[in-house]
């Protein structure tokens, strides 16, 4: 066999040389919008906010004592620690249960179908969904829809007892005095007027208020006492109407013996005692339910990172569904044929065999929540924003949102690059070992 040439020097030159010709665009454009930047940041974060100063490690400190950075980082570790968990998870479930409907294909396209938006447009559409307002946020309409199914009490925020009628304790209940004995089958032993309501706003089994409530032992009513055009205070007024549905308590002393709710006139009865307080609790004039906060400062996190899951759980389904496409099936089929269950052959078979995929998702949703930004921005209201603040949002604001110091920011940047580089290299690390 004859050997093969080598290659003249002159021959191997002049190719690397056409390779460097070849490579001399892309290395420009890498130089001028990676090296150069981190480059410049790393010398912006010695200097001070107007650039002239230097100030060595000080921007450092100050990122790691400053409590709205302080609160940047620590959100930034909520989001590492369950954000790509999560849309891992639910993207391999999303993934396994398409492969065994019929409808799967419109399944998916469905759930990957948030990643055609923007998250601008992502953000301001979670704005509305979180809103407090259950005329207009869709999980508070949902809340207080389920809340009034099971706990549907009358309330009448705003309501309080006339001057010259029962007192308001501080506690915000309304108590009569003390009724010694009720009279039998006489006139109403008790009456509770109450304004600061619209005639208009009230329930519409409301009906003109009882005059005469007869019976044995305590007895009253509960009523509007606001007449349009006149009226007599702490009277029963014609076309005055009761307030229905209101709990009322008989006290002896500082003890609940009875308990009743008024009749759509107003009326209530406790015939079996002859003595004590009427008290309407507090409860009776609180505000109606009106969802959770969620854009509150205890929610706000939780909230936006459900609204990065409903984005990026497509993203993960599809690429955990090309592998588990590439699964031998031979291996499914013996386990099913040895008596193994679908949990037991998705536990031990299917998720240790799709193990490369998902550290590849995973890694790859470490690195993007490390630069989340927008979401965070759109969704998160002015006063709460610093609550929900994570490390890319902060640069920005310290650099540009007003705090116009960007050596600062720029000690941010460089923190967050460190942050990302270790994640970075052990995605290369796990393409390079990936079978080609």
């Amino acid at each position: 066999m004859t050997p093969t040439p080598l290659p003249s020097p002159g021959a191997a030159l002049r190719r690397r040389g056409l390779a460097l010709v070849f490579l001399l665009p892309a290395l420009a454009l890498l130089g001028a919008f990676v090296l150069y930047p981190i480059g410049w940041s790393v010398v912006r974060s010695l200097f001070d906010a107007s650039g002239t100063g230097f100030v060595g490690l000080a921007n450092y400190r100050t990122a790691f004592s400053d409590d709205a950075n302080l609160t940047a980082l620590r959100n930034s570790a909520i989001w590492v620690a369950v954000a790509p968990a999560l849309v891992t998870a639910i993207g391999l479930v999303f993934a396994v249960l398409t492969e065994k409907v019929r409808w799967g294909t419109a399944f998916k396209l469905l759930v990957f179908m948030p990643m055609a938006i923007s998250f601008l447009a992502a953000g301001i559409t979670f704005r509305l969904v979180y809103e407090q307002d259950p005329q207009r946020g869709v999980l508070n309409a949902a809340a207080v829809a389920v809340h009034d199914t099971f706990d549907h009490d009358t309330t009448y925020p705003g309501a309080r007892p006339r001057p010259g009628g029962p007192s308001a304790a501080p506690d915000g209940s309304v108590r009569t005095a003390e009724i010694r004995s009720a009279e039998p089958h006489g006139p109403s032993a008790v009456t509770l007027p109450l304004v600061g309501l619209q005639p208009t706003g009230l329930p519409a089994e409301a009906k003109p208020a009882a005059t005469d409530v007869p019976g044995d032992g305590v007895r009253g009513v509960v009523y509007l006492d606001v007449t349009p055009g006149g009226g007599t205070a702490g009277k029963i007024d014609p076309g005055e109407r009761g307030l229905p549905g209101l709990t009322v308590r008989l006290l002896d002393g500082a003890r609940t013996v009875a308990t009743t709710t008024t009749a759509p006139d107003g009326s209530f009865r406790f015939p079996d005692h002859a003595a004590g307080t009427v008290e309407l609790p507090a409860g009776d004039f609180a505000a109606p339910y009106r969802g959770v906060e969620w854009l509150g400062p205890g929610l706000i996190t939780p909230a936006i990172i459900g609204a990065y899951i409903w984005i990026w759980a497509g993203f993960a389904m599809v690429i955990i569904a090309g592998g588990l496409a590439n699964l031998p099936r031979e291996t499914l089929e013996a386990a099913r044929m040895d008596g193994a269950g679908e949990w037991q052959i998705f536990r031990r078979i299917t998720v240790p065999q799709l193990a490369p995929v998902l550290g590849v998702v995973f890694v790859t949703m470490v690195i993007n929540v490390m630069k989340i930004f927008d979401l965070v921005f759109v969704i998160a209201p002015g006063p709460v924003q610093q609550d929900s603040g994570v490390l890319a949002l902060r640069l920005w604001l310290v650099s540009f949102g007003g705090g116009n110091d960007q050596g600062l920011g720029s000690a941010l940047g460089v923190l967050l690059l460190l942050l990302v580089v270790p994640a970075m290299i052990l995605n290369i690390r796990r393409f390079r070992r990936s079978p080609r």
